[in-house]
């Protein structure tokens, strides 16, 4: 069984549509017990997100504009790929009820000034709820017998609204007991990714992204041999090639690396999708929309072996590190805990963790966006410890960029840390923290972000990735 997941721009025009409908064919060929998962159109999350929030400002012009340009955008599709007259009139009459309903709750939350994060969730999903039909009927206009399914069918999740989790063995059940049905009778499920439901049925979404974790999601439900994402570019590269221009394509990661990458700032796969793979050993495979004959990357439990235990350099941009300092902290437990507590009711993300070995300073790194509520939280945390100097300072310094070099096995091999820091220090770039040793697969440091994109370029340098080879040539080749 395969799961066959599109991303926006795979799905971003009606030429678009047309690629995503010959690969689903030609995969189905090969097993015909297929199942589909697509994104919302490029862009169209974003214009939702847009009006719904204009919205609860009082703005009625916006969603009201927005919900035409988006019936043009997906009629465009209809009227290019879909030639049955009743399919078309069925599809357009579809479209048109799910934007009516986008613009009578935009129209509800103009009325009350708000928008909670349920009802955002309802707004933010209705891309794939228009996406998903629309490539069924393109694939039933090719001959296949398709049927989109809401996913909030299928993945039962908590009430996080925004970032919900799943929960597994419901979702399990109900996966199952919905799409098994369908593949005996021939037919191809086309889900909506991102989203999903409470067990009570309110929608939620998985995170911004969350189409790879949803087709990870099923493919573990469904047991499937393997979940291929398809994106725009060749695979999982060894650096952002905007950055690097000499960045190659990675033949195999493990999932740990995988992981790691999309922890740490690489935008081809979503940072949770690897859980579900891990948790049945499901096969990842990353390819391009766009290239259909490139091999990809594959992602596995345990890669093979390569040349370097460096395989690849990301960077989270936009990012500030937060310092909690004091010479009265020394010997002092429980103001890591108090620290980070603090935090966490702030339900801010940290990322970095790095503390200072006299005990005189605890710095984490956190999105510049959660500065404003993190630096008050703390100093009212501590307000006792700095009236009485017991710690000295709350700061942040901002417009730093984690840059993380990954690579299974890097803790057991000598001399990577000093390439890692002799190319900076060639290039005389300060490094302004570093975490190494809680993962095997990474070396995290903090660089200014006027520095973070020659810092990427001289680490991808120093280990000589440029001079992978390509698997596209490595498999014709064999």
């Amino acid at each position: 069984m395969l799961v066959l997941k599109f991303g926006g721009t795979s799905v971003g025009n009606a030429q678009a549509f047309a690629q995503v409908a010959d690969i689903i064919q030609a995969a189905r060929q090969r097993d015909p017990n297929t199942v589909v998962v697509t994104s919302a159109m490029a862009g169209v999350t974003n214009q939702l997100i847009a009006a719904a929030q204009a919205a609860a400002k009082g703005d009625t012009d916006t969603y009201q504009r927005v919900r035409e340009e988006l019936l043009a955008k997906h009629q465009m599709v209809v009227g290019q790929l879909i030639t049955d007259g009743a399919e078309r009139a069925a599809v357009g009459q579809l479209l048109e009820e799910r934007l009516q309903g986008f613009e009578r709750l935009c129209r509800a939350i103009a009325i009350l000034g708000e928008l909670t994060a349920r009802g955002l969730d309802v707004v933010a999903g209705m891309g794939e709820r228009l996406a998903a039909p629309l490539l069924a009927a393109v694939l039933r206009a090719r001959g296949l017998a398709a049927e989109a399914v809401d996913a909030a069918e299928l993945i039962v999740t908590d009430d996080n609204f925004g970032a919900a989790d799943p929960i597994m063995d419901a979702s399990r059940q109900k996966t199952r007991a919905r799409l098994l049905p369908m593949l005996e009778q021939g037919i191809l499920p086309v889900c909506t990714g991102y989203v999903g439901a409470t067990a009570d049925g309110i929608p939620t979404t998985l995170g911004r992204g969350g189409s790879d974790y949803s087709a990870a999601i099923l493919g573990a439900c469904l047991d499937a041999d393997e979940v291929q994402i398809w994106t725009d570019v060749d695979g999982i590269l060894t650096a952002d090639p905007r950055v690097v221009p000499q960045a190659r394509t990675l033949p195999e990661l493990s999932y740990g690396e995988a992981a790691e990458l999309a922890y740490f700032g690489a935008k081809v796969l979503h940072p949770k999708t690897i859980l579900p793979a891990i948790e049945q050993g499901i096969p990842l495979r990353v390819l391009n929309t766009f290239n259909p004959t490139h091999p990809g990357t594959r992602v596995v439990k345990d890669a093979r072996p390569t040349d370097g235990t460096v395989k690849a350099i990301s960077a989270i941009k936009g990012l500030c590190m937060v310092a909690v300092e004091g010479r009265g902290m020394i010997g002092v437990p429980g103001i890591a805990a108090r620290t980070f507590a603090a935090v966490a009711r702030q339900k801010v993300n940290v990322l970095m963790i790095s503390q200072a070995s006299s005990e005189q300073s605890i710095c984490f790194v956190i999105p510049q966006s959660d500065r404003a509520k993190v630096i008050p939280a703390l100093e009212a945390e501590f307000q006792t410890e700095l009236t009485r100097r017991l710690i000295d300072r709350v700061t942040a310094l901002e417009d730093i960029v984690i840059v993380a070099v990954v690579g299974f096995g890097m803790r057991g091999t000598p001399g990577i840390a000093a390439k890692v820091f002799g190319a900076l220090g060639d290039a005389r770039i300060n490094v302004i923290a570093v975490a190494q040793g809680s993962s095997e697969a990474n070396i995290s440091l903090v660089v200014a972000q006027r520095d973070s994109d020659e810092a990427v370029r001289r680490i991808h340098a120093a280990f000589q990735l440029d001079r992978l080879p390509d698997p596209a040539v490595a498999a014709t080749a064999s």
